[in-house]
């Protein structure tokens, strides 16, 4: 018996409308904030996020799927979003356009990591970037995008967490500082934060171990160390938020899993899981367009886990709307119901009127059962009586009342009477 790989998901029948749901939702918001559409592949160069994520980070140390194709060249499944579209728009000349670029992805990623509530090793992410404009305030539009978002699902007890993490000229002090304070405390560290001491030492206080956690709750915070432009860029997003009412607190420790963040980054967050499970993240990636080999090109964004925005819908019981159901079952009795059947169902589909039959001969009570398991509110039920007379007798299954029809105005009848 095959199964799904470890960590990746079927999504059954069943919870398809929360899906739906999420990506009715996803449209209407790019549509208010002027985001257009981009699909990029699902596998890229390896050296793509080698480049952006960051050689040591645990994505690309870790997590991700890399392999040598058929012509020798070495391919990642996508672990991320941002660096294909930053890609894309080098690639296809977005430089040109009015700028910033709003480009909005629904697409899956791919990360090999211990499967958790809510996290596969295959997931569905979708992210929102803004290319080209550095000001304060599209940081603030785009975390009020998120926020306002979360809220439009019927979600409550949330938090949004913001911190500036400073940018090339000012975080070497910060680096400085946040080593002298983690050497004091080496060998009470975690394995993997041993070696980010060594490599990556920002990475420390991205750390989720118990075992560290009183570290970084102590660490030095990056906002002492901000050069001036960063500290006003900081001090205007702050002033923006409040001015769209939005409830932010700072948090000092955060700094997210990628290495091409800069300035501004924030996170989502369920109130009671706090960091564990947060459902949108993102930050200002202004040096990432020039790493890639582009002009130097302000830019931010933010990505959200489709399955935890699910997950947390359904921890909140949060009603949403039901899938479309059929809305007549043709049910048949016999050879010649059976051509009547299949022409009537035609006529229906083919006039929007979703339909459905049985394919092999069913007794009629049988027949009405299938029905009412599949949602259908009607039934038309033809046998030699309505051949013989042309019309079929219309059973509502929500009062049991039953009429007739004539044959050549059912699709007007069920049209103007649903």
């Amino acid at each position: 018996m095959f199964q799904a790989p470890y960590g990746a998901h079927d999504i059954l029948p069943e919870d398809q409308p929360y899906w739906g749901f999420l990506n009715g939702k996803v449209g209407a918001l790019a549509h208010l904030y002027g985001y257009e559409r981009i699909d990029t592949p699902i596998f890229e160069d390896a050296g793509l996020f080698v480049r952006t994520v960051g050689a040591d980070t645990d994505i690309v140390e870790k997590e991700m799927y890399t392999f040598v194709d058929r012509g020798g060249g070495q391919m990642t499944l996508r672990p991320e979003g941002t660096a294909s579209v930053c890609r894309a728009y080098i690639e296809h000349g977005m430089a040109y356009r009015q700028q910033p670029v709003k480009l909005f992805y629904q697409a899956p990623i791919f990360r090999y990591e211990r499967p958790q509530a809510g996290r596969y090793r295959q997931h569905h992410q979708f992210g929102f970037e803004a290319i080209g404009d550095g000001d304060a305030v599209l940081d603030a539009e785009l975390i009020d995008m998120a926020w306002r978002f979360f809220g439009s699902l019927g979600l409550k007890n949330l938090t949004l967490q913001i911190n500036s993490i400073g940018c090339p000229e000012c975080r070497p002090a910060y680096l400085a500082k946040l080593r002298e304070y983690y050497v004091g405390y080496k060998d009470g560290l975690c394995g993997d934060c041993k070696i980010r001491l060594e490599k990556n030492i920002l990475r420390l206080l991205d750390c989720k171990k118990l075992d560290c956690q009183p570290l970084v709750a102590g660490a030095p915070h990056s906002v002492e160390y901000l050069c001036v432009e960063c500290a006003v860029h900081f001090e205007m997003l702050k002033s923006h938020l409040l001015t769209l009412q939005l409830p932010y607190e700072i948090n000092f420790g955060m700094v997210r899993g990628l290495d091409y963040y800069s300035k501004t980054v924030f996170e989502i967050q369920p109130e009671e899981e706090r960091g564990q499970s947060t459902i949108a993240g993102g930050g200002r990636y202004d040096g990432l367009i020039a790493e890639l080999g582009g002009k130097p090109t302000p830019a931010v964004g933010f990505a959200t886990g489709i399955e935890r925005i699910i997950l947390n819908l359904k921890k909140q019981k949060v009603t949403i709307p039901e899938a479309l159901k059929p809305l007549v079952y043709v049910a048949w009795m016999g050879d010649a119901a059976l051509r009547t059947a299949v022409e009537v169902s035609g006529e229906l589909r083919m006039n929007g009127v979703a339909t459905l039959m049985t394919y092999t001969p069913r007794s009629l009570k049988a027949q009405l059962r299938q029905a009412d398991g599949a949602g259908c509110r009607n039934v038309a039920i033809i046998g030699d009586e309505e051949i013989a007379q042309g019309f079929v007798t219309l059973r509502d299954l929500s009062t049991a009342r039953q009429e007739p029809v004539a044959l050549d105005k059912l699709t007007e009848f069920l049209q103007q009477n649903n």
